[in-house]
């Protein structure tokens, strides 16, 4: 294992403003920040590269708007770095998150990480899936969505929250990459004249080629409407079922045609589909209603 503890953050604007009349979504890039998943990310990585005594490097990707929480981190004594994407391209690549894991783990110009951490999810439509595309680019295991992560003697134990109020601890071996929830831990503040060299500092930015995601939106519609509620049904099993199955309902009895040839075939085939509304008859031909 290397001497090293990776955070990955998502800098983006927290609130975003929306057309009400279109849905677009306009983010402002100097209201870049981070979240609070990004944030209780932060605030582990330096946790635990303080016990271990390991260098802890905040990573982003994204444009020169995402530097100023890079410079936040940088205050607070990490090392930080950035992937140059544009906001454009950065959204492309949201669409295929393994290709911006391909990247990101690029950008790490060959150093294997102890441990990576970051959000569970990101800000601006994130899905999720990045931290385990990462697990698998890096060849290590990966603990999904935790509230609590601390060392102890026997390693790094993470707790997780499941259905109906239960809880799941879990003993993670190293190397491992985590995902936090914005709970249980704040970020800490820096000190004055940290954060006044940070703000002037410059920002590393990695020499990587980021490649094209394989997968591209076409389109982006709205969501699917919810389903109507429909009266509960009453009566006994019976008749229930007998509606539902519409068996004491009057229906047109079967029309057996045949032996006929194509052509007669054909017409009574037309015939059905204009006394069922499919099709009317015009002049010209045969229309579909």
């Amino acid at each position: 294992m290397g001497e090293l503890v990776v955070v990955l953050l998502r800098c983006t604007d927290l609130r975003p403003g929306v057309d009400p009349l279109t849905g677009a979504i306009s983010r402002d890039p100097r209201a870049s920040a981070l979240s609070a998943s990004d944030a209780a990310a932060l605030e582990h990585g330096l946790r635990i590269g303080e016990l271990l005594g390991k260098r802890v490097l905040a990573m982003t990707a994204g444009g020169p708007e995402t530097e100023a929480p890079l410079r936040e981190a940088l205050a607070l004594g990490a090392e930080v770095r950035r992937v140059p994407v544009t906001a454009s391209y950065l959204e492309e690549l949201a669409a295929d998150e393994r290709a911006l894991a391909q990247a990101l783990v690029a950008a790490l110009q060959g150093e294997v990480p102890d441990l990576v951490l970051c959000a569970d999810r990101s800000a601006d439509r994130g899905t999720g899936a990045l931290p385990a595309f990462l697990a698998h680019e890096l060849g290590c295991a990966q603990a999904p969505g935790l509230v609590s992560l601390e060392l102890t003697p026997d390693g790094l134990v993470a707790e997780r929250r499941l259905d109906y109020g239960r809880r799941e601890r879990m003993l993670v071996p190293l190397p491992a990459v985590c995902s936090v929830e914005g709970a249980g831990v704040r970020l800490r503040r820096a000190s004055l004249p940290a954060s006044l060299q940070a703000a002037t500092a410059a920002v590393p930015v990695a020499d990587v080629a980021v490649k094209p995601g394989a997968v591209r939106v076409v389109r982006a519609g709205p969501s699917r409407p919810r389903p109507r509620h429909l009266p509960a049904p009453t009566g006994t099993s019976r008749e229930r079922l007998l509606a539902l199955t519409g068996a004491l309902l009057s229906h047109e009895p079967p029309t057996v045609v045949g032996p006929v040839g194509a052509e007669e075939a054909a017409d009574e085939l037309l015939d059905f589909l204009v006394r069922q509304g499919y099709l009317s008859e015009a002049r010209t031909g045969w229309a579909v209603t």
